[in-house]
Protein backbone atom coordinates (compact mmCIF):
# COMPACT_ATOMS: atom_id res chain seq x y z
CA UNK A 1 0.00 0.00 0.00
CA UNK A 2 2.63 2.49 1.33
CA UNK A 3 3.98 1.79 -2.80
CA UNK A 4 0.30 2.94 -4.26
CA UNK A 5 0.62 6.06 -2.35
CA UNK A 6 3.78 7.22 -3.71
CA UNK A 7 2.03 6.07 -6.94
CA UNK A 8 -0.17 8.52 -6.06
CA UNK A 9 1.58 11.56 -5.23
CA UNK A 10 3.43 10.82 -8.77
CA UNK A 11 0.06 11.27 -10.59
CA UNK A 12 -0.90 14.34 -8.46
CA UNK A 13 1.26 17.36 -8.91
CA UNK A 14 0.79 20.91 -7.95
CA UNK A 15 0.63 23.58 -10.82
CA UNK A 16 -0.51 26.57 -12.19
CA UNK A 17 -2.83 27.46 -14.74
CA UNK A 18 -1.78 29.55 -17.73
CA UNK A 19 -4.57 32.49 -16.61
CA UNK A 20 -4.97 31.81 -12.91
CA UNK A 21 -2.39 32.25 -10.18
CA UNK A 22 -4.13 29.25 -7.57
CA UNK A 23 -2.06 26.09 -7.30
CA UNK A 24 -4.30 23.55 -9.03
CA UNK A 25 -4.20 19.70 -9.10
CA UNK A 26 -2.48 18.43 -12.65
CA UNK A 27 -3.08 14.92 -13.38
CA UNK A 28 -1.37 12.81 -15.50
CA UNK A 29 -3.06 10.93 -18.17
CA UNK A 30 -4.19 8.08 -17.32
CA UNK A 31 -6.69 6.26 -19.47
CA UNK A 32 -6.10 4.21 -22.57
CA UNK A 33 -5.92 6.35 -26.09
CA UNK A 34 -8.22 4.53 -27.97
CA UNK A 35 -11.28 5.12 -26.31
CA UNK A 36 -14.54 3.57 -28.13
CA UNK A 37 -16.80 6.06 -29.52
CA UNK A 38 -20.85 6.14 -29.10
CA UNK A 39 -22.70 7.61 -32.16
CA UNK A 40 -24.71 10.55 -30.72
CA UNK A 41 -28.39 10.04 -30.53
CA UNK A 42 -30.94 11.84 -30.21
CA UNK A 43 -32.15 10.29 -27.15
CA UNK A 44 -28.91 9.70 -25.47
CA UNK A 45 -29.81 10.53 -21.59
CA UNK A 46 -27.45 13.68 -21.26
CA UNK A 47 -26.71 15.49 -17.68
CA UNK A 48 -26.57 19.87 -18.03
CA UNK A 49 -26.33 20.41 -14.57
CA UNK A 50 -25.09 18.27 -11.18
CA UNK A 51 -24.72 20.41 -8.23
CA UNK A 52 -24.09 19.73 -3.97
CA UNK A 53 -24.72 21.46 -1.14
CA UNK A 54 -21.14 21.13 1.12
CA UNK A 55 -21.08 18.26 3.37
CA UNK A 56 -21.85 19.56 7.15
CA UNK A 57 -21.07 17.12 9.75
CA UNK A 58 -23.98 15.73 11.67
CA UNK A 59 -24.67 16.78 14.77
CA UNK A 60 -21.89 19.44 15.83
CA UNK A 61 -21.56 21.14 11.93
CA UNK A 62 -23.04 24.10 10.63
CA UNK A 63 -25.69 22.02 9.15
CA UNK A 64 -26.73 20.44 11.83
CA UNK A 65 -29.88 22.55 12.35
CA UNK A 66 -31.08 22.72 8.84
CA UNK A 67 -33.64 20.42 7.84
CA UNK A 68 -33.61 18.11 4.72
CA UNK A 69 -36.07 20.08 2.79
CA UNK A 70 -34.20 23.24 3.25
CA UNK A 71 -31.16 21.07 2.02
CA UNK A 72 -33.17 19.95 -1.23
CA UNK A 73 -34.39 23.05 -2.07
CA UNK A 74 -30.94 24.67 -2.14
CA UNK A 75 -29.82 22.22 -5.01
CA UNK A 76 -33.15 21.97 -6.79
CA UNK A 77 -32.70 25.67 -7.64
CA UNK A 78 -29.40 25.76 -8.49
CA UNK A 79 -29.65 23.14 -10.84
CA UNK A 80 -32.71 25.49 -12.36
CA UNK A 81 -30.74 28.68 -11.83
CA UNK A 82 -27.52 27.47 -13.94
CA UNK A 83 -29.37 25.91 -17.04
CA UNK A 84 -32.44 28.33 -16.69
CA UNK A 85 -34.90 25.87 -17.34
CA UNK A 86 -38.90 26.97 -17.04
CA UNK A 87 -39.23 24.68 -13.69
CA UNK A 88 -42.86 24.01 -15.20
CA UNK A 89 -40.91 22.14 -17.69
CA UNK A 90 -39.46 19.52 -15.78
CA UNK A 91 -41.30 16.18 -16.20
CA UNK A 92 -40.66 14.28 -12.57
CA UNK A 93 -38.49 14.50 -9.83
CA UNK A 94 -36.46 11.66 -8.06
CA UNK A 95 -35.19 12.11 -4.94
CA UNK A 96 -32.94 9.21 -3.07
CA UNK A 97 -33.20 9.15 1.10
CA UNK A 98 -32.41 6.77 3.40
CA UNK A 99 -33.75 7.82 7.18
CA UNK A 100 -36.37 10.47 6.80
CA UNK A 101 -39.46 8.56 7.41
CA UNK A 102 -41.26 11.07 5.39
CA UNK A 103 -39.35 11.64 2.95
CA UNK A 104 -42.39 12.04 -0.07
CA UNK A 105 -43.60 15.19 2.02
CA UNK A 106 -39.94 16.68 2.60
CA UNK A 107 -39.10 16.60 -1.31
CA UNK A 108 -42.38 17.72 -1.93
CA UNK A 109 -41.96 21.09 0.05
CA UNK A 110 -38.55 21.40 -1.21
CA UNK A 111 -39.91 21.23 -4.68
CA UNK A 112 -41.98 24.38 -3.26
CA UNK A 113 -39.64 26.17 -1.77
CA UNK A 114 -37.04 26.01 -4.75
CA UNK A 115 -40.24 27.69 -7.23
CA UNK A 116 -41.09 24.50 -8.73
CA UNK A 117 -45.07 24.17 -9.48
CA UNK A 118 -47.25 21.76 -8.32
CA UNK A 119 -47.95 20.42 -11.63
CA UNK A 120 -44.29 19.14 -11.44
CA UNK A 121 -44.23 15.76 -9.61
CA UNK A 122 -41.95 14.62 -7.09
CA UNK A 123 -41.27 10.81 -5.56
CA UNK A 124 -38.68 9.44 -3.53
CA UNK A 125 -36.62 6.15 -3.31
CA UNK A 126 -34.20 4.92 -1.06
CA UNK A 127 -32.03 1.75 -2.09
CA UNK A 128 -29.55 2.21 1.04
CA UNK A 129 -26.13 4.07 0.16
CA UNK A 130 -27.20 4.17 -3.59
CA UNK A 131 -30.20 6.41 -3.35
CA UNK A 132 -29.51 9.02 -4.92
CA UNK A 133 -27.97 7.12 -7.95
CA UNK A 134 -30.88 5.20 -7.80
CA UNK A 135 -32.77 8.31 -8.05
CA UNK A 136 -30.71 9.62 -11.27
CA UNK A 137 -31.69 5.74 -13.16
CA UNK A 138 -35.39 6.42 -12.06
CA UNK A 139 -35.36 9.35 -13.84
CA UNK A 140 -33.10 8.58 -16.70
CA UNK A 141 -35.06 5.53 -17.19
CA UNK A 142 -38.46 7.38 -17.61
CA UNK A 143 -36.86 9.87 -20.05
CA UNK A 144 -35.09 6.99 -21.95
CA UNK A 145 -38.98 5.10 -22.07
CA UNK A 146 -40.42 8.48 -23.55
CA UNK A 147 -42.50 9.84 -20.53
CA UNK A 148 -40.71 13.21 -20.54
CA UNK A 149 -38.40 14.84 -21.58
CA UNK A 150 -36.47 16.29 -18.72
CA UNK A 151 -35.95 15.25 -15.29
CA UNK A 152 -34.29 16.12 -11.92
CA UNK A 153 -32.80 13.46 -9.64
CA UNK A 154 -31.37 14.03 -6.32
CA UNK A 155 -30.33 12.93 -2.74
CA UNK A 156 -30.75 14.67 0.39
CA UNK A 157 -29.67 13.49 3.92
CA UNK A 158 -29.68 15.17 7.42
CA UNK A 159 -28.23 12.96 9.74
CA UNK A 160 -28.70 15.47 12.42
CA UNK A 161 -32.07 14.85 12.66
CA UNK A 162 -32.56 11.16 11.69
CA UNK A 163 -30.05 8.90 12.99
CA UNK A 164 -29.31 5.38 11.97
CA UNK A 165 -30.73 2.38 13.45
CA UNK A 166 -33.82 0.19 14.04
CA UNK A 167 -35.61 2.11 16.19
CA UNK A 168 -39.64 1.88 15.39
CA UNK A 169 -38.45 -1.45 13.23
CA UNK A 170 -41.03 -4.23 14.17
CA UNK A 171 -38.49 -7.42 13.73
CA UNK A 172 -40.25 -10.34 12.11
CA UNK A 173 -39.19 -13.38 14.28
CA UNK A 174 -38.84 -15.54 11.07
CA UNK A 175 -35.21 -13.66 10.83
CA UNK A 176 -33.91 -16.27 13.55
CA UNK A 177 -34.93 -18.99 11.30
CA UNK A 178 -31.21 -18.49 9.13
CA UNK A 179 -28.24 -17.11 9.07
CA UNK A 180 -28.76 -15.25 5.43
CA UNK A 181 -31.34 -13.44 7.35
CA UNK A 182 -29.78 -12.47 10.76
CA UNK A 183 -26.78 -11.12 8.66
CA UNK A 184 -29.63 -8.91 7.05
CA UNK A 185 -29.47 -6.67 10.01
CA UNK A 186 -25.84 -7.08 11.12
CA UNK A 187 -24.19 -3.83 11.88
CA UNK A 188 -22.18 -2.20 9.31
CA UNK A 189 -18.99 -1.92 11.16
CA UNK A 190 -18.88 -5.68 11.78
CA UNK A 191 -19.42 -6.16 7.81
CA UNK A 192 -16.24 -4.33 7.04
CA UNK A 193 -14.64 -6.48 10.20
CA UNK A 194 -15.82 -9.77 7.95
CA UNK A 195 -14.42 -7.88 4.95
CA UNK A 196 -11.01 -6.94 6.05
CA UNK A 197 -10.73 -10.37 8.01
CA UNK A 198 -11.59 -12.62 4.92
CA UNK A 199 -9.38 -10.87 1.89
CA UNK A 200 -6.75 -9.65 4.44
CA UNK A 201 -7.31 -6.18 4.36
CA UNK A 202 -4.65 -5.06 6.67
CA UNK A 203 -4.99 -2.28 9.36
CA UNK A 204 -1.94 -0.16 7.99
CA UNK A 205 -3.70 -0.72 4.26
CA UNK A 206 -6.96 0.46 5.86
CA UNK A 207 -5.08 3.73 7.87
CA UNK A 208 -3.09 4.64 4.65
CA UNK A 209 -5.98 4.56 2.49
CA UNK A 210 -7.75 7.09 4.80
CA UNK A 211 -4.60 8.88 4.95
CA UNK A 212 -4.54 9.56 1.11
CA UNK A 213 -8.39 10.04 1.16
CA UNK A 214 -7.75 12.99 3.55
CA UNK A 215 -4.52 14.36 1.80
CA UNK A 216 -6.44 14.34 -1.57
CA UNK A 217 -9.38 16.11 -0.49
CA UNK A 218 -7.97 19.14 1.31
CA UNK A 219 -5.45 19.33 -1.66
CA UNK A 220 -8.55 19.60 -3.53
CA UNK A 221 -10.18 22.09 -1.31
CA UNK A 222 -7.65 24.14 -1.17
CA UNK A 223 -6.93 24.24 -4.42
CA UNK A 224 -10.67 25.41 -4.84
CA UNK A 225 -11.37 21.89 -7.04
CA UNK A 226 -14.74 21.99 -5.47
CA UNK A 227 -15.98 25.39 -6.14
CA UNK A 228 -17.48 24.11 -9.40
CA UNK A 229 -19.80 21.41 -7.69
CA UNK A 230 -20.84 22.87 -4.52
CA UNK A 231 -23.72 25.67 -3.69
CA UNK A 232 -23.10 27.74 -0.48
CA UNK A 233 -25.70 27.48 2.26
CA UNK A 234 -26.84 30.11 3.99
CA UNK A 235 -28.66 29.21 7.21
CA UNK A 236 -29.03 29.43 10.87
CA UNK A 237 -27.22 27.51 13.62
CA UNK A 238 -27.35 27.40 17.43
CA UNK A 239 -24.25 27.26 19.46
CA UNK A 240 -23.46 25.13 22.25
CA UNK A 241 -25.97 28.22 24.37
CA UNK A 242 -28.61 27.98 22.10
CA UNK A 243 -28.13 31.28 20.77
CA UNK A 244 -28.54 31.04 16.96
CA UNK A 245 -26.59 32.87 14.37
CA UNK A 246 -26.60 33.28 10.75
CA UNK A 247 -23.69 31.17 8.73
CA UNK A 248 -22.75 30.87 4.98
CA UNK A 249 -21.73 27.27 4.88
CA UNK A 250 -19.67 26.69 1.18
CA UNK A 251 -16.78 24.63 2.47
CA UNK A 252 -16.97 20.30 3.23
CA UNK A 253 -16.56 20.09 7.07
CA UNK A 254 -14.76 17.01 7.18
CA UNK A 255 -11.70 17.00 5.87
CA UNK A 256 -8.62 18.04 8.46
CA UNK A 257 -5.34 17.53 8.78
CA UNK A 258 -4.56 14.07 9.05
CA UNK A 259 -1.60 11.97 10.16
CA UNK A 260 -0.79 8.09 9.44
CA UNK A 261 0.50 8.44 13.15
CA UNK A 262 -2.62 9.95 14.37
CA UNK A 263 -5.16 7.16 12.26
CA UNK A 264 -3.00 4.13 13.90
CA UNK A 265 -3.66 5.18 17.66
CA UNK A 266 -7.56 5.51 16.92
CA UNK A 267 -8.87 2.58 19.14
CA UNK A 268 -11.21 0.14 17.02
CA UNK A 269 -14.75 1.09 16.48
CA UNK A 270 -16.39 -2.07 16.09
CA UNK A 271 -14.96 -5.01 17.66
CA UNK A 272 -12.39 -5.66 20.00
CA UNK A 273 -8.88 -6.25 18.09
CA UNK A 274 -10.83 -5.02 15.06
CA UNK A 275 -9.16 -2.73 12.10
CA UNK A 276 -11.75 -0.61 11.39
CA UNK A 277 -11.61 2.94 13.17
CA UNK A 278 -13.67 6.21 12.93
CA UNK A 279 -10.16 7.76 11.01
CA UNK A 280 -10.77 4.76 8.36
CA UNK A 281 -14.16 4.40 8.10
CA UNK A 282 -16.88 7.06 6.36
CA UNK A 283 -18.21 10.12 8.51
CA UNK A 284 -21.69 10.64 9.14
CA UNK A 285 -23.07 13.63 7.56
CA UNK A 286 -25.93 16.24 6.32
CA UNK A 287 -25.71 17.42 2.73
CA UNK A 288 -27.73 17.35 -0.40
CA UNK A 289 -27.57 16.93 -4.04
CA UNK A 290 -28.86 17.68 -7.11
CA UNK A 291 -28.90 16.68 -11.29
CA UNK A 292 -30.81 17.85 -14.10
CA UNK A 293 -30.80 15.53 -17.02
CA UNK A 294 -32.67 15.30 -20.39
CA UNK A 295 -32.62 13.81 -23.64
CA UNK A 296 -29.47 15.02 -25.78
CA UNK A 297 -32.22 16.24 -28.39
CA UNK A 298 -34.14 18.49 -25.43
CA UNK A 299 -30.43 19.79 -24.39
CA UNK A 300 -29.65 21.01 -28.13
CA UNK A 301 -32.66 21.84 -28.86
CA UNK A 302 -32.23 25.04 -25.76
CA UNK A 303 -28.77 25.06 -26.77
CA UNK A 304 -27.25 23.57 -23.24
CA UNK A 305 -24.12 22.78 -22.76
CA UNK A 306 -23.83 19.10 -22.17
CA UNK A 307 -21.55 17.88 -18.74
CA UNK A 308 -22.07 14.67 -19.34
CA UNK A 309 -23.84 11.34 -20.99
CA UNK A 310 -24.95 8.26 -19.13
CA UNK A 311 -23.93 5.19 -20.76
CA UNK A 312 -24.28 2.24 -18.21
CA UNK A 313 -25.73 1.23 -14.73
CA UNK A 314 -25.68 -2.01 -13.18
CA UNK A 315 -26.97 -3.20 -9.29
CA UNK A 316 -26.22 -6.74 -8.06
CA UNK A 317 -26.24 -8.76 -4.62
CA UNK A 318 -23.96 -10.36 -2.93
CA UNK A 319 -23.76 -12.06 0.68
CA UNK A 320 -24.99 -9.32 3.70
CA UNK A 321 -22.33 -10.22 5.56
CA UNK A 322 -19.89 -8.62 3.69
CA UNK A 323 -21.89 -5.87 2.03
CA UNK A 324 -19.47 -3.97 1.54
CA UNK A 325 -17.62 -5.92 -1.41
CA UNK A 326 -20.64 -4.64 -3.71
CA UNK A 327 -18.62 -2.27 -6.28
CA UNK A 328 -16.52 -5.29 -7.24
CA UNK A 329 -19.58 -7.13 -7.99
CA UNK A 330 -21.05 -3.85 -9.68
CA UNK A 331 -18.32 -2.26 -11.66
CA UNK A 332 -17.92 -5.29 -13.78
CA UNK A 333 -21.45 -5.56 -14.73
CA UNK A 334 -21.62 -1.89 -15.64
CA UNK A 335 -18.23 -2.25 -17.67
CA UNK A 336 -19.68 -4.94 -19.73
CA UNK A 337 -22.54 -3.09 -19.92
CA UNK A 338 -21.36 -0.15 -21.81
CA UNK A 339 -18.47 -1.94 -23.53
CA UNK A 340 -15.56 -0.39 -21.65
CA UNK A 341 -12.81 -2.18 -19.89
CA UNK A 342 -11.15 -1.40 -16.27
CA UNK A 343 -8.87 0.61 -18.42
CA UNK A 344 -10.89 2.70 -20.40
CA UNK A 345 -12.14 4.75 -17.10
CA UNK A 346 -10.40 8.11 -16.00
CA UNK A 347 -11.97 8.39 -12.97
CA UNK A 348 -13.66 5.78 -10.23
CA UNK A 349 -15.72 7.29 -7.80
CA UNK A 350 -15.88 4.75 -5.28
CA UNK A 351 -17.80 5.28 -2.40
CA UNK A 352 -15.48 4.96 1.08
CA UNK A 353 -18.40 3.45 3.37
CA UNK A 354 -14.90 2.03 5.12
CA UNK A 355 -11.75 1.76 3.50
CA UNK A 356 -11.44 -2.12 4.00
CA UNK A 357 -14.52 -2.82 1.88
CA UNK A 358 -13.28 0.31 -0.87
CA UNK A 359 -9.81 -1.20 -1.01
CA UNK A 360 -10.89 -4.68 -1.40
CA UNK A 361 -12.78 -3.70 -4.90
CA UNK A 362 -10.41 -1.55 -6.27
CA UNK A 363 -7.77 -4.68 -5.63
CA UNK A 364 -10.54 -7.25 -6.62
CA UNK A 365 -11.62 -5.21 -9.82
CA UNK A 366 -7.91 -4.13 -10.81
CA UNK A 367 -8.65 -0.43 -10.52
CA UNK A 368 -5.19 1.47 -11.26
CA UNK A 369 -5.13 3.51 -7.35
CA UNK A 370 -4.19 6.84 -8.50
CA UNK A 371 -8.34 6.46 -10.52
CA UNK A 372 -9.85 5.99 -7.84
CA UNK A 373 -11.40 9.37 -6.10
CA UNK A 374 -8.76 11.87 -7.17
CA UNK A 375 -10.54 14.66 -4.77
CA UNK A 376 -10.91 12.27 -1.98
CA UNK A 377 -13.78 10.36 -1.13
CA UNK A 378 -16.47 10.01 1.79
CA UNK A 379 -14.01 9.11 4.69
CA UNK A 380 -12.53 12.78 4.38
CA UNK A 381 -15.57 14.36 2.54
CA UNK A 382 -18.61 12.65 4.02
CA UNK A 383 -21.33 10.38 3.46
CA UNK A 384 -25.13 11.82 4.15
CA UNK A 385 -26.42 7.97 2.95
CA UNK A 386 -29.24 8.90 0.43
CA UNK A 387 -27.30 12.33 -1.24
CA UNK A 388 -23.70 10.49 -1.65
CA UNK A 389 -25.02 8.80 -5.04
CA UNK A 390 -26.06 11.93 -6.47
CA UNK A 391 -22.57 14.10 -5.11
CA UNK A 392 -20.88 11.50 -6.97
CA UNK A 393 -22.00 12.42 -10.00
CA UNK A 394 -21.06 16.01 -9.59
CA UNK A 395 -18.04 15.00 -8.53
CA UNK A 396 -17.21 12.95 -11.19
CA UNK A 397 -18.85 14.52 -14.17
CA UNK A 398 -16.88 18.23 -12.86
CA UNK A 399 -13.64 16.61 -12.52
CA UNK A 400 -13.56 15.27 -16.05
CA UNK A 401 -14.64 18.66 -17.19
CA UNK A 402 -11.85 20.23 -15.24
CA UNK A 403 -9.39 17.74 -17.44
CA UNK A 404 -10.84 18.52 -20.57
CA UNK A 405 -10.47 15.74 -22.58
CA UNK A 406 -13.14 13.44 -23.82
CA UNK A 407 -13.10 10.73 -20.66
CA UNK A 408 -15.34 7.60 -19.04
CA UNK A 409 -15.74 8.16 -15.69
CA UNK A 410 -17.67 5.54 -12.86
CA UNK A 411 -19.93 6.18 -9.42
CA UNK A 412 -19.93 3.08 -7.58
CA UNK A 413 -20.90 1.87 -3.99
CA UNK A 414 -22.05 -0.47 -1.72
CA UNK A 415 -25.29 -1.14 -0.71
CA UNK A 416 -26.49 -2.18 3.00
CA UNK A 417 -28.48 -5.92 3.28
CA UNK A 418 -25.65 -6.74 0.48
CA UNK A 419 -25.69 -4.86 -2.86
CA UNK A 420 -23.41 -2.91 -5.09
CA UNK A 421 -24.42 -0.38 -7.83
CA UNK A 422 -22.36 1.45 -10.32
CA UNK A 423 -22.92 3.86 -13.39
CA UNK A 424 -20.53 4.64 -16.23
CA UNK A 425 -20.93 8.05 -17.80
CA UNK A 426 -19.15 9.67 -20.22
CA UNK A 427 -17.95 13.69 -20.34
CA UNK A 428 -18.11 14.68 -24.14
CA UNK A 429 -14.73 16.63 -24.08
CA UNK A 430 -14.22 19.84 -24.27
CA UNK A 431 -15.36 21.60 -27.36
Amino acid sequence: MADRLRTISHHIKIGQTADRGDLLLQPQPTAAGNLPVFPNKPDDIVIVSALRTPFGKAKRGALKDTLADDLLAVVFKAVIDESKINPADIGDICVGNVLDPQSATTARLAQFYSGIPESVPVFTTNRQCSSGLVAFTNVAGNIKNGVYEIGIAGGVESMSTYGMGLNGYVLNPRIGESQLTQDVLMPMGITSENVAERFGVSREDQDEFALSSQVKAKKAADSGLFDAEIVPVTTRVKDENGQEKTVTVSKDEGIRPTTLEGLRKLKPAFKANGTTTAGNSSQISDGAAAVLLMTRREAERRQLPILGIFRSFAVKGCPPDIMGIGPAVAIPLALQNAGLKVNDIDIYEINEAFASQALYSVRKVGIPVERVNPKGGAIALGHPLGCTGARQIATLLHELKRRGPRAFGVVSMCIGTGMGAAAVFEYPGSA
